[in-house]
């Protein structure tokens, strides 16, 4: 696949390092001449140096003949323009642009071919907030994956000593919940990767990926560690676009605190929500902290857009009593490093912006894809379309899949019903099939298995 990238910042250039490791014939666009140099001897992609929506720079980066035009720029208004181009002299069959600001995405027909011809919108403040507020709703998740509209989920937990199943086989678990259907898609130990087998003996400190039906993910979870009650009160550092968001999903079940510096944004705040209480100033500062009994929050969110102040605020309140604390990491490479100790969670807004974009770039029948544990492994979820004919999965047995090495089959989700995967399961047209992958490279080879064809014999 042809694709030109608008931006080479984090997220056009993580989403240039996803898609060039494919096999795709990757061009990325940037002002940055440096950047791109940087890009360009890491991999094996063009670079066009030049702004994103003037029509000489996008033919140049080859828009004559793309499949897929995706702008990633730090300006909306730039994405937008080099959408608006790349449809109107290029016929440019696909265009994704990244679009911030709710001014825009509020406003009803204005992101269509008779306006702005723009295929598929991605709002990182938007995918942020549905990230956080899913971790809220699983306490003790690290990290929640929907899969068919919600009725499967993908739940990473950190096991703990005292927990059932922890010293124990895999294959215990069945004997453990014997009414339970699920399955361990994979287990972080030290940092690497194990693909589960039955034999396999779940350790302390795990980080374990499991995958079931809603209704059965807290059974599951209590099998790994002694389940968190559910959150109450939660304080958030920062009112911009994420903060606010998140604030109005959740003030109607919880008790909602927002620290914001600017008089003028708290004013707004203080307007817009129905529930929450605006407090104005540092959430770095001590004293504010203890005059709002921050030992007695169940959560604290640092969502401001400066790492260093997140860390240290995040800091702060755990060491003052805060049950625990959820932090944004812009820099990528900070996640790794603080995650785990005083700060619980580390969210990276990159990353998850990555898997939206990643959903709508694949090849095939592919509805969405999510990177695990930071990148370290992928999640899919693929439609089996077709029949036994033209498809090289419908009417096979797992067991009978040419599956690509390092490659499970999780679950499968038929009309309502959340199958989980066995040898002897058999797909049928129509299921939605969750796969992992801990190698990245075989995501081509997914991507083929489920690829109509005219037929297979």
């Amino acid at each position: 696949m042809k694709i030109i990238i608008l931006g080479a910042g984090q997220v056009g250039g993580s989403l240039a390092e996803h898609l060039a490791s494919e096999a795709n014939d990757i061009t990325v666009v940037d002002t940055d001449a440096e950047r791109l140099r940087n890009l360009g001897d890491r991999l094996d992609i063009r670079t066009v140096q030049g702004r994103a929506s003037f029509p000489t720079v996008l033919r140049q980066a080859g828009a004559d003949d793309a499949d897929m035009l995706v702008a990633v720029t730090n300006s909306d208004e730039t994405n937008m323009v080099a959408c608006q181009v790349a449809h109107t002299l290029f016929h440019t069959p696909t265009k994704i642009a990244r679009v911030r600001e709710a001014a825009y995405l509020t406003r009803a027909g204005l992101f269509d071919n008779d306006a702005i011809p723009v295929d598929v919108l991605i709002s990182p403040e938007q995918v942020v907030t549905h990230y956080i507020k899913r971790l809220i709703e699983i306490p003790g998740a690290l990290q929640v994956i929907d899969f068919a509209g919600g009725k499967a989920q993908l739940v990473a937990v950190k096991a703990y000593y005292g927990g059932p199943l922890v010293g124990q086989q895999l294959r215990q678990l069945r004997e453990h919940m014997p009414n339970v259907e699920t399955r361990v898609a994979a287990i972080f130990r030290r940092d690497r990767p194990i693909l589960p087998q039955g034999d396999t003996v779940i350790e302390a400190d795990d980080e374990v990926f499991f995958i079931a039906a809603k209704a059965n993910i807290r059974a599951v979870m209590s099998e790994m560690r002694r389940l968190d009650e559910t959150y109450k009160r939660i304080v958030i550092a920062g009112g911009g676009q994420i903060g606010e968001r998140l604030a109005e999903a959740i003030e109607s079940r919880y008790q909602v605190k927002i620290i914001e510096m600017s008089p003028t944004r708290c004013r707004h705040l203080s307007d817009t929500l129905d529930s929450t209480v605006v407090l104005q100033g540092s959430a770095s500062d001590r004293d504010l902290l203890m005059e709002e009994n921050i030992a007695d929050a169940d959560i604290f969110l640092a969502l401001t857009n400066d790492d260093e102040a997140n860390i240290m605020s995040s800091l702060l309140a755990k060491r003052l009593g805060a049950k625990k604390v959820m932090t944004i990491i812009n820099n990528p490479a900070y996640v790794d490093l603080i995650q785990g100790g005083d700060i619980d969670i580390a969210i990276s807004p990159q990353l998850a912006t990555i898997g939206t974009l990643l959903a709508h770039v694949r090849r095939g029948d592919i509805v969405s894809v999510h990177s695990l544990r930071r990148g370290a492994a992928e999640a899919i979820e693929a439609i089996a379309h077709g029949d036994s004919k033209s498809s090289k999965v419908i009417g096979k047995a797992i067991r009978d899949i040419g599956l690509p090495p390092g490659t499970t089959i999780g679950a499968i989700i038929r009309d309502e019903e959340v199958l989980i995967a066995h040898d002897d399961t058999v797909i049928a047209a129509g299921d939605h099939v969750i796969l992992f992958l801990v190698d990245k490279k075989h995501i081509r080879d997914v991507e083929k298995l489920f690829h109509v064809g005219l037929s297979f014999f």
